[in-house]
């Protein structure tokens, strides 16, 4: 069909806006709605921030010091390592882990570091046998034991050590790989407070990477990760989606120290708009949105008397519930579309829900304070007992070009092109401003001042951990 008529009205940006949104459209829903879904949100003061928290490099050394090494980290999906040998890497700031499946199916996580002289084990994941270093032959067995090493008659001061690979704390949830350098650290279920509770029913652990993209971007790291933890800049930063999503009408809440949330309801016209006609919220959450269980605008027609939320969120019961093999009847029209992200500190972050899922991770590249490396992975579900196809290959891209270089991403390459068009120019802000501090929104942005303030209890800058 032709695209529906786009005659509609911008209001002007100081009226839009109602937190309330989400909670009125659960009052429509035909089934029972989880509580979790209801507004968890403590508030938090108006205090500015200052810009070194971006732009200072003592900044960053500090984060290195008292914060990576004490945080769970997403590290990969269980998938991505389903055979004995089969390992990732994962490197923050000065840190090194080999994350790897054992010949006895258990996943196991080592310092990257030869204890003979110190060469990286790997420099990238694979698959391998043994862990023997490239330099001179030393060799560890796949539990982190000392198989061999050359010239043992020169080595008898080694005898009666224990050189086997340093371990480092790993452990699973839902097929997501976390390690932590802290030996003495939370277990990862109480490090994830309400999240393994709200995730109960979404099964996760039968999802499968079928996109995984990263790239080099020209910010902080936490200029990145916060990109994604509001969503009023949609209105500037992605007009083109205003159509069908609920960009300032978001509910923003927030769980203990390590877990936020944002839920921004789709399918329905932002309070920024005025006349947007519901043929029109349906072709464009299908063209654009990325999420969907469909992307043809133009394959669908909406029933007379039926709204777009209503449209949508049938056609993704239907078809996610084929996917995964489940009866999708009890899910709300929420968790079947609505845009429902999840953070966990510091620099990871889930869309929740029955599919179209996507996770961003963001890392610090090495000790370059004013550039990350930004990870997209997109998950589908396969059916119980049935044998998952393979994980999608990672795709690096260079640094110049852009996500939607990347056709796997569909519609959300452009969407994430335009966000980090945002993310080198903050770089250029936050080194030039002279105002020295930065002022957040008191509700919207309030996921931010979260993410902040529990930074600042590993850095001893308040309250301590």
């Amino acid at each position: 069909m032709n695209k529906p008529s786009e005659k509609f009205e911008i209001l002007p940006q100081e009226q839009g806006g109602d937190p309330g949104v989400f909670q009125q459209l659960l009052k429509q829903e035909t089934v029972p709605v989880p509580d979790y879904l209801a507004p968890h949100n403590p508030g938090f003061g108006d205090a500015d921030l200052s810009v070194d928290r971006y732009a200072s490099a003592a900044f960053h050394r500090l984060e290195a010091e008292k914060m990576w090494p004490k945080t769970w980290q997403f590290v990969g999906r269980e998938e991505q390592i389903p055979k004995a040998g089969d390992h990732l890497v994962y490197d923050i700031v000065d840190s090194s882990i080999i994350v790897m499946r054992g010949d006895d199916g258990v996943i196991r996580a080592f310092h990257n570091s030869c204890l003979h002289r110190g060469r990286a084990l790997r420099m990238n994941g694979g698959t391998v046998g043994q862990l023997k270093c490239p330099y001179h032959g030393f060799t560890w067995d796949l539990k982190g034991k000392l198989a061999s090493m050359p010239c043992t008659w020169d080595f008898k001061h080694l005898e009666g050590r224990n050189n086997d690979l340093p371990p480092v704390r790993v452990d699973s949830w839902l097929g997501f790989v976390f390690i932590n350098l802290d030996e003495n650290a939370q277990p990862l279920n109480d490090y994830l407070d309400a999240l393994p509770e709200h995730f109960r029913d979404y099964a996760f652990e039968r999802s499968v990477i079928v996109a995984h993209v990263q790239r080099r971007v020209e910010a902080n790291w936490k200029v990145a990760q916060e990109a994604f933890m509001e969503s009023m800049h949609a209105r500037v930063t992605h007009p083109q989606l205003l159509t069908f999503t609920a960009d300032c009408d978001s509910q923003y809440d927030m769980y203990g120290d390590n877990i936020s949330r944002s839920v921004t309801p789709m399918a329905v016209p932002s309070t920024h708009t005025r006349g947007v006609v519901e043929p029109l919220v349906l072709h464009d959450i299908l063209e654009e949105s990325g999420r969907m269980a469909d992307s043809d605008g133009s394959a669908h027609t909406l029933p007379e008397g039926q709204t777009a939320r209503q449209y949508i969120g049938e056609l993704n019961r239907r078809i996610f519930g084929e996917a995964s093999g489940r009866d999708l009847a009890h899910a709300t029209l929420a968790e079947l579309q609505d845009a429902i992200l999840y953070s966990i500190f510091p620099n990871t972050q889930i869309w929740s829900g029955y599919c179209g899922n996507i996770v961003y991770r963001v890392i610090p590249d090495g000790n370059n304070h004013e550039s990350c490396i930004f990870d997209v992975m997109l998950l589908w579900r396969h059916k119980e007992g049935e044998v998952p196809p393979p994980p999608a290959k990672l795709n690096r891209l260079p640094d110049d070009q852009p996500f939607s270089a990347a056709a796997e991403l569909g519609a959300l390459g452009p969407v994430f092109d335009q966000d980090m068009r945002n993310l080198g120019a903050m770089t250029k802000g936050l080194r030039a401003s002279k105002k020295g501090t930065v002022s957040l929104a008191s509700y919207q942005e309030s996921r931010i001042r979260h993410h902040h303030e529990t930074l600042d209890k590993y850095l001893g800058l308040g309250g301590g951990k």
